[in-house]
């Protein structure tokens, strides 16, 4: 069962429900499971501090190219936008007023947009935004990112997908386990370029580092304390929205309707 409130802050029931299904890791103190690697634990050190659309529902974040990509949601408010990181955008493009747009990436000169539970991938050109092709898939659609060879995309569950990023094609998945368990509600996604997978834990201030051919969760960064009380406004949302800076140790990091981006590093806590 998924519970999921997709309308910025979550009400207090709601929080508690989702920590009881499994939202969050086990508690301090919790024995690992068999053979279990415990993961790293990490914080975020903030490097600077940038502008970010409070109008951004944010549900998928990248940097290509020297142009940051944003994917937005909420049902007839979707919208893909592109542009110098800090600047004025590029480009911006709508979706359908049926659609709930969720998780994005860019492969080459592809980009490929998911839908909530509209079952439907796009396929836009990442220059212009301009839509080429619409895919059906199977299940919900929450965080995408690319590894050279294949597409990497979560559903709200434990389980990590492997895609063909040439028609998006299912090509495999891994089950991500924290401490031994299965860890749900693996959200907006980012490949690295060494090769791991980081994810936004619905709805925390937790992003998890994993090991995309054993599913095993290597690290864990603390990222709360970003927003002040000033920025802790009503209609502030969740974190959600990493970005790997390239050629650099570092990550830009928001959340929905969040009035800054930080560009961060992640250090052992």
């Amino acid at each position: 069962m998924t519970v999921r409130s997709r309308c910025g802050r979550l009400p207090t029931g709601v929080l508690v429900l989702a920590v009881a299904l499994g939202g969050v890791p086990p508690a301090a103190g919790a024995a690992p499971g068999p053979s279990a690697r415990v993961p790293r634990a990490l914080r975020v050190q903030v490097r600077a501090a940038l502008p970010h659309d409070r109008e951004a529902f944010t549900q998928g974040l990248e940097l290509h190219d020297g142009l940051l990509y944003e994917g937005t949601g909420l049902t007839g408010r979707s919208v893909v936008t592109v542009g110098p990181v800090g600047g004025e955008l590029s480009r911006r493009v709508a979706l359908g007023a049926e659609f709930f747009g969720e998780g994005i990436t860019v492969v080459g000169d592809r980009l490929w947009q998911l839908t909530w539970r509209e079952g439907v991938a796009f396929e836009r050109d990442a220059r212009t935004l301009a839509e080429l092709r619409r895919v059906r898939y199977e299940g919900e659609g929450w965080g995408l990112c690319a590894q050279p060879a294949r597409l990497v995309m979560s559903d709200g569950s434990s389980t990590l997908f492997f895609r063909d990023p040439r028609d998006f094609g299912k090509r495999g998945s891994v089950t991500v386990t924290e401490n031994g368990r299965p860890l749900e509600r693996l959200n907006e996604l980012e490949c690295a370029a060494d090769g791991s997978v980081y994810a936004n834990v619905w709805p925390t201030d937790r992003i998890v580092r994993i090991d995309p051919a054993s599913g095993e969760v290597t690290a864990a960064v603390d990222a709360s304390g970003l927003l002040g009380p000033a920025d802790r406004t009503e209609g502030v949302g969740v974190l959600n929205g990493i970005a790997h800076v390239p050629g650099t140790d570092e990550y830009l990091v928001t959340g929905k309707n969040w009035p800054r981006m930080f560009r961060v590093a992640f250090v052992s806590a």
